[in-house]
């Protein structure tokens, strides 16, 4: 089947099933595979002269403006929907159903109770430990509740500071971050690819800690491991 992939996640997957998709994005760190634009502005006009079989995207990665205007040229397109990690496997089942792959889903590790924190000046008792992650600096943006990304660090064990928003991606100010209860910021290398150089900026907000954006972010084939490795990457962090 010939089968074009717009989503990162989705192109590390059928590399991982021996299903090279014939095009990907340039984001998708496939440099041998052919790149049809962006994950936000793919060549709607290269992707239908390679004639694929079937495109696949993803509604929270892709824009729907795209997706119809595949359909509008006759492409089949399968728009995949993963916000939480109990998506990953019946998505990634109805994938490999649609491609023609057996495959079986790998079990996820347990979850991580982590022992709460005594926090000073958080009143009696101890708390959960409670993380900021900025996707986005000047001005700092962050995951909201319905993301992967929080699914997957609550899984792990923590609280994400400014999930209860009801923006998916809230925009903070510098008010915002005082507000709150930081005992940890971890930093992804993506979107925003943070670096040490950072840190004396992001140690003003609380701990800093670098933390892979893939493993945060990339769903698919590499869900189990990635939710060990984040895991031991903020005991480690914690110790």
């Amino acid at each position: 089947m010939r089968v074009i992939s717009l989503v990162p996640s989705v192109t590390e997957t059928l590399s991982a099933w021996d299903t090279d998709p014939i095009a990907c994005t340039r984001y998708c760190e496939r440099p041998d595979l052919a790149h049809i634009g962006g994950t936000k502005n793919p060549d709607i006009e290269a992707i239908a002269e390679l004639q694929p079989d079937l495109v696949v995207a993803d509604r929270e990665e892709n824009r729907k403006e795209d997706h119809d205007a595949l359909i509008a040229r006759g492409i089949e397109v399968e728009a995949l929907h993963i916000v939480s990690l109990d998506h990953v496997a019946p998505q990634l089942a109805r994938l490999a159903r649609r491609i023609g792959v057996d495959w079986q889903p790998e079990p996820l590790p347990g979850r991580t109770e982590l022992p709460p924190l005594h926090r000073p000046g958080g009143g009696e008792g101890k708390q959960p430990v409670r993380v900021f992650v900025p996707i986005w600096r000047r001005p700092y943006m962050t995951v909201g509740a319905a993301t992967y990304g929080v699914s997957l660090l609550e899984y792990c064990g923590v609280q994400v500071a400014f999930a209860d928003r009801p923006e998916t991606y809230p925009t903070l100010s510098e008010e915002d971050l005082r507000s709150e209860p930081i005992d940890l910021v971890l930093a992804p290398t993506e979107p925003y690819e943070w670096h040490r150089r950072h840190f004396d900026e992001l140690t003003a907000i609380g701990p800093a800690h670098l933390i892979d954006g893939q493993d945060l972010f990339w769903w698919g084939t590499r869900t189990p491991a990635a939710v060990t490795r984040v895991a031991q990457t903020i005991a480690g962090a914690l110790a």
